[in-house]
């Protein structure tokens, strides 16, 4: 089965989504490098070139491969803090994935992504308004939610092992 972990940017979706297919001896996955090794240059670069709805439209498109590639394998597939927002997205992950939504507080958030606007396009955006707006969509697609705040990704992992899995 595919799991998939879901959440804002900052989350920590790729640390903990290494450390669990590390803990399961399962291949892990990276939404945005299989983007990026698709397109052949950076997010940034995507961005800059075709702006969002170019790299939205992107992005579907290689979920959708990924979610068909691994159905039957076990693996962890860390997603793009936007993906949700893709048509159709919501319901495959709930359909297709077991979705794992790390929340964690605006707070924890801003403090993570602090300094890292060049890194991700996104993170000069109103990020208040936008965790707002994907929220009720992370909590649509997740069939566990789990609290990131105070724990270390050491900490979540064991928590998604033990509880999820």
């Amino acid at each position: 089965m595919l799991i998939t972990l879901t959440g804002f940017m900052g989350s920590g979706k790729t640390t903990v989504g290494r450390l669990v297919a590390d803990a399961l001896g399962c291949p892990f996955l990276d939404l945005d490098q299989l983007i990026e090794k698709k397109a052949g240059r950076s997010i940034p670069a995507i961005f800059a070139a075709d702006g969002e709805k170019g790299f939205r439209r992107l992005e579907k498109q290689v979920l959708e491969q990924t979610v068909k590639k691994y159905a039957e394998t076990t693996a962890i597939l860390s997603l793009g803090g936007g993906s949700v927002t893709l048509p159709g997205a919501v319901d495959l992950l709930q359909e297709k994935t077991l979705c794992i939504y790390l929340e964690a507080s605006l707070e924890t958030l801003l403090s993570r992504l602090e300094g890292q606007t060049g890194e991700r396009p996104m993170a000069s955006e109103d990020l208040p308004a936008l965790l707002a707006a994907r929220e009720p969509l992370y909590r649509q697609a997740a069939h566990i939610t789990l609290p990131a705040d105070g724990l270390t990704p050491e900490e979540l992992t064991d928590e998604i092992i033990i509880s999820c899995l």
